[in-house]
């Protein structure tokens, strides 16, 4: 079987499961709450490229799920995370924190901004796209692509293969673009855990 039907068959099945679950009962979507600190990487990549913070609307309901939308999700998460080589900022740039497009080679919020850009270039509107601060289990941060569809919030993750409802990962969720404004962040009532630290 080739790699592109074993993609497929596994999109299919990922949306049965999707369809049950949602059938028995809709994902929780994150709870969100007031206006936080904007990441220093966010903030410069606003400069750089206004476009990327310009959206705004007041009314940012979140994407229908639908077959074609989940098979979408795991096709452009699984290129993106087998084509760009993992590089950490200070070995592409010599800087700490720069976010930025992979051309090739990225870190995380590099293979966020390009799994935004393909999955907006589909017809998925920027207010269900949110750049998603988070920790992981062992205190690093980290950074994934939230996607606000009907069914829940679900994370696309260079560092997993899956594509998971947010609840359903280890990661303790600190902060996110908001949905009405592409250049402000929110913080997340996550409940789950305490996070630890701060986040640049």
């Amino acid at each position: 079987m080739t790699k592109t039907k074993v993609g497929l068959l596994l999109a299919a099945l990922g949306f049965s499961l999707v369809s049950l679950a949602g059938a028995a009962h809709a994902n929780p979507a994150m709870i969100t709450g007031k206006r936080t600190t904007q990441p220093i990487g966010h903030y410069q990549l606003c400069q750089t490229e206004p476009q990327e913070c310009a959206q705004r609307t007041s009314t940012a309901r979140p994407t229908q799920l639908t077959r074609k939308l989940w098979e979408t999700m795991i096709n452009i998460n699984n290129s993106v995370n087998t084509t760009v080589v993992p590089r950490t900022d200070e070995e592409m740039w010599g800087q700490e924190e720069v976010w930025s497009f992979p051309e090739g080679v990225g870190d995380c919020e590099d293979y966020v901004l390009e799994k935004r850009r393909e999955l907006m270039a589909v017809g998925v509107p920027a207010g269900s796209l949110l750049i998603t601060v988070v920790r992981q289990p062992n205190g690093d941060g980290h950074a994934v692509l939230t996607v606000r569809t009907s069914n829940g919030d679900y994370i696309l993750d260079n560092l997993e293969p899956r594509i998971l409802a947010w609840q359903d990962t280890d990661y303790t969720y600190l902060k996110r673009q908001s949905e009405r404004n592409s250049g402000a962040w929110v913080s997340i009532n996550d409940g789950r855990a305490v996070a630890v630290g701060s986040v640049k």
